[in-house]
């Protein structure tokens, strides 16, 4: 028997086809506990995956999607943003986003956020993000994933 979407990820996956991305979001039976299993499961490096991050750029909530192989380098990053870079309280990310930490797509929150791009992820040819579920992602490149989000590229590390 085919499996439903979960409604987050049909809502992102309608985002990206509004977008002129191909929608296609695959599923997990279960979600991945790790980057590390994820991107087993997909068939990438763990490099190739796109963690979405909420942080506060001095007070407001920005999304930062970034490699699954590095962690944002708050005071570096927040000095290339011209301010300062804080983790966003867990009530926050799941307020902004509107979907569950694990999960969290690069699209389809409540409200546009502003959006920087790990210039990293240049360097493969294909990324996974998560599609708004735990255990959901879908397939983009990282000009798509510019386009797609509005965002703008920049050095995290």
């Amino acid at each position: 028997m085919p499996r439903l979407l979960h409604p987050n990820a049909a809502h992102v996956a309608d985002i990206l086809i509004s977008r002129g991305h191909h929608g296609v979001v695959v599923t997990s039976p279960d979600p991945w506990p790790t980057a590390e299993a994820a991107a087993e499961s997909i068939g990438v490096e763990v490099g190739a995956l796109v963690k979405s991050s909420v942080f506060l750029l001095d007070d407001d909530p920005v999304l930062i999607l970034v490699s699954a192989k590095h962690r944002v380098n708050a005071e570096a990053t927040g000095k290339r943003l011209d301010g300062a870079l804080t983790p966003a309280p867990l009530d926050l990310v799941e307020l902004a986003t509107g979907q569950p930490v694990g999960g969290i797509a690069p699209v389809g929150h409540p409200t546009n956020l502003t959006t920087y791009v790990d210039e990293s992820l240049a360097n493969y040819p294909e990324l996974w993000a998560a599609a708004g579920y735990p255990g959901t992602a879908f397939r983009t490149t990282c000009p798509e994933l510019l386009r797609i989000t509005a965002g703008l590229a920049v050095d995290v590390t």
